[in-house]
């Protein structure tokens, strides 16, 4: 039973998660938003609305590419959302504005984990050359240092999930108040950035679940010492 939940968990979470966000975002990006407004539009007038004129809204190549850079505080939406008057992409280029909003007001999870990204880039990549040298040579000691490392990419990981809620939230504030969604695309706004949360949660999941695993690996190491 408990390598079945593994199993689900490690696989057929984020393959459910990748299927949900993608086959919501294709119903919703057919669906025209009341307002008219693009997603550089409604990007545009969010950013306005809180004095943030220095932050540009540009193109961005690749599906479901969009993101916000703080280094150079740039908003970037994906083509069809960048041209295109849809449900989707409106609440994807408010949320997006969101981490913008969330930058200007120095939204603690936010720092947090601008200043976690180069110490879990590099922790997550060498954590794994410390565990399978750790399980292949039976050294619990060399495991142990792979777990610390890998420990640090988890923080990220569950670090990312309040600042991907938190921006969420922060959108469907301003589409409401600013009038950019109307009645029953409220709830079509909500389902969509749902979707795209749960990305992040079948990711925290996972990494989650695999540190447990190791950890038990390494209590198991000790035990046969």
């Amino acid at each position: 039973m408990g390598f079945l939940i593994y199993f689900a968990v490690l696989l057929i979470l984020p393959l459910y998660a990748q299927f949900k966000v993608k086959s919501t975002y294709k119903r919703y990006s057919k669906v025209r938003s009341t307002s008219g407004m693009t997603g550089a539009q409604v990007a545009r007038t969010i950013l306005d609305a809180h004095g943030l004129q220095d932050v540009q809204v540009v193109e961005s190549k690749g599906f479901l590419s969009d993101h916000y850079n703080p280094m150079t505080r740039i908003v970037a939406l994906s083509s069809h959302n960048f041209h295109e008057a849809s449900v989707a992409g409106t609440a994807i280029a408010a949320h997006e504005v969101g981490h913008a909003i969330q930058h200007k007001e120095a939204y603690s999870f936010l720092t947090i984990r601008h200043k976690l990204v180069p110490v879990a880039n590099i922790s997550s990549n060498a954590s794994w050359i410390f565990i399978l040298i750790g399980i292949l040579s039976t050294i619990p000691e060399m495991l142990l240092v792979g777990i610390g490392l890998l420990a640090a990419g988890v923080v990220f990981q569950l670090v990312t999930l309040p600042v991907e809620f938190n921006a969420s939230s922060r959108a469907m504030n301003e589409m409401v108040s600013l009038n950019l969604i109307r009645n029953e695309e409220e709830r079509h706004a909500k389902k969509v950035l749902n979707a795209a949360a749960m990305t992040y949660v079948a990711a925290a999941a996972v990494a989650v679940l695999e540190l447990l695993r190791l950890i038990l690996i390494y209590t198991g190491m000790q035990r046969s010492e």
